[in-house]
């Protein structure tokens, strides 16, 4: 007998494991080295940027990296921080605390295995795509404008938190522009940019790091100038392996957190799982292979239960990661294991180096991943398209930048939804017949024109028979002048919900209450067994629920010899 519940959790590795051999070995051991060296620069980043510190960055990496790649059901899928999150993780942190940010990503995590379990990793890939370009386009002007302070250099002690706030500050001290950092993050863009025209293997943002160290170290070193603030002045530099904490919260009650931090775990789990298997989706395209987005989920959310006890942050599927990945020749979970080992490296062995790297440098780093998370092209393509999606776009990117993600992606879906609605209701039409009625080529028999009997009219709703056209049906049938037999044709009716099978019932029993005959016809066997649940056939009489028009005609002509 066949279980009626599975879990569906088949993690890549154990699969690409059963044929490795050492010429797949050594690709993935050269490409975990490459991706490593490029994820460094950025699990400082936005470890930084996040408001947590370097060392944050680099054990989510470690952790939330390997978990993922040995769990995951993607092949070549790298996980860690992003900068999707830093949005939602500076908020979280001003809040609630470094605490409060534990458990929330932890309950996301928990969400996160939850829909890996119920096979949600299909659905969650039906996003629509104006809300998934419009909160990643409003997250990037949002990193962006993070990174002002610290390119600049201007020296502010407590940034706002609010958008609007936070540029009102920064033009009020623009007069105390660092020209020195304002220099070097110019220079590391410029890096950055130039790098791929020189090296497509060498990260922009690895040489971006190098130079511009070394170049603060040398004016140190030989001009005794300290131009700039770099990682080891703000912040705790790692040193040894990540230990295990408890998540604290203070005064805070654990049950009062939970109930607070809802709605941003939610959102915290829905970012993960659409930016993972979004990465994944691009990834098989690019390797021809098909990932397993259920069981990606699960891992996706063992990760976030597990870093938080370590000390890290939210992490996901990161795109830009994985195709290096895949450039450099990875094909298995093996490589992803390895970028975890070179990371580790970097962790316990040169953290005195990653003390010396200087702030306007990350800024930089981090002005060019928003500019690459910025989908400009796509907005602007998508400005030709339907004003619908225009309005869903660009809603909630202004809402991602002035308020925040979590409203940003509850209103565009119920954006999305009502237009969708409004699109549904526009294609579904409910037509009355009287006398004469075409038949459509769709399968049933018959000629092209039937006569309708005297006494007889026929409603037929073409598209789905739900709450949106719900009411077009009920106006139609509430028509004084009504026949006697009335005929519900439902050919192009592929489903029906509650208030559909509602307002056919109280169609039914007004009809019945007046001495009226109904007759259903074309009744697919989706939507049979939902009026048959609801007692309709039964109310009806079989003898009435048909499966085409002629013999619904028929039946009609029949009831009106018994009139």
């Amino acid at each position: 007998m066949k279980p009626r519940f599975s879990i569906d959790f088949y993690p890549s590795l154990f699969s690409t494991l059963r044929n490795y051999d050492r010429a797949k070995f050594v690709k993935d051991i050269m490409a975990g080295i490459i991706v490593g060296i490029v994820a460094i620069p950025l699990a400082i980043a936005f470890g930084i940027a996040s408001g947590v510190g370097p060392t944050e960055g680099l054990v989510t990496a470690i952790i939330a990296g390997f978990l993922i790649s040995a769990l995951g059901g993607s092949r070549v899928q790298i996980g860690g921080p992003t900068g999707a999150f830093i949005v939602i993780i500076y908020g979280i942190i001003q809040q609630f605390g470094v605490g409060g940010l534990a458990i929330a990503t932890i309950m996301a995590g928990i969400m996160l295995v939850l829909m890996g379990v119920f096979k949600l990793g299909t659905i969650i890939k039906f996003m629509p795509y104006p809300i998934i370009v419009g909160f990643t386009a409003g997250i990037a002007v949002t990193i962006f404008s993070t990174q002002i302070n610290d390119l600049f250099g201007l020296g502010i002690s407590d940034v706002p938190a609010n958008f609007v706030e936070k540029w009102k500050c920064y033009f009020a001290n623009m007069g105390n522009i660092n020209w020195w950092a304002f220099d070097i993050g110019l220079g590391s863009i410029a890096i950055i940019v130039g790098t791929p025209y020189i090296s497509k293997k060498m990260p922009g943002s690895l040489l971006a790091i190098i130079v511009m160290t070394a170049l603060c170290w040398a004016l140190e070193k030989f001009a005794g100038i300290h131009p700039v603030a770099t990682i080891g002045d703000l912040y705790d530099l790692p040193s040894g392996l990540p230990s295990f904490k408890m998540p604290s919260l203070g005064d805070q009650s654990l049950w009062s957190t939970i109930q607070a931090l809802l709605p941003t775990a939610f959102t915290i789990a829905m970012l993960g799982a659409i930016e993972s298997l979004l990465s994944a989706m691009v990834a098989d395209g690019v390797i021809s292979s098909r990932h397993n987005s259920n069981t990606e989920l699960i891992a996706q959310g063992a990760a976030n239960i597990v870093v938080p006890f370590f000390g890290g942050i939210p992490a996901t599927g990161a795109i830009a990661r994985t195709m290096a990945n895949i450039n450099n020749g990875g094909r298995t979970p093996v490589a992803g294991i390895v970028h975890t080992v070179v990371l580790l490296l970097v962790l316990l062995f040169l953290g005195g180096l990653v003390g010396a790297i200087p702030m306007p440098c990350l800024a930089g780093v981090l002005v060019m991943v928003s500019y690459n998370m910025s989908g400009w092209r796509t907005i602007r393509s998508m400005c030709s398209q339907s004003r619908s999606d225009i309005a869903i776009l660009f809603t909630t990117m202004l809402l991602t930048i002035i308020f925040d993600l979590t409203i940003a992606i509850e209103v565009g879906l119920v954006l999305a939804v009502v237009l969708f609605v409004r699109r549904i209701m526009e294609t579904s039409k409910i037509s009355v017949l009287r006398k004469e009625m075409g038949l459509h080529h769709d399968g049933e028999e018959g000629k092209v024109q039937l006569s309708i009997p005297e006494g007889v009219e026929v409603f037929e709703i073409d598209g789905p028979f739900f709450f949106g056209v719900a009411t077009k049906f009920e106006e139609l049938t509430s028509m004084r002048d009504a026949m006697p037999i009335r005929i519900v044709r439902m050919r192009r009716v592929s489903f029906i919900d509650s208030t559909g099978l509602h307002n056919l019932e109280i169609f039914i029993e007004a009809a019945m209450k007046a001495g009226q005959k109904v007759i259903l016809s074309g009744v697919n066997e989706k939507v049979y067994h939902a009026i048959e649940r609801a007692g309709i056939v039964n109310v009806l009489g079989k003898e009435n629920v048909l499966d085409n028009i002629n013999k619904a005609l028929e039946r009609a002509a029949e009831l009106a010899k018994e009139n």
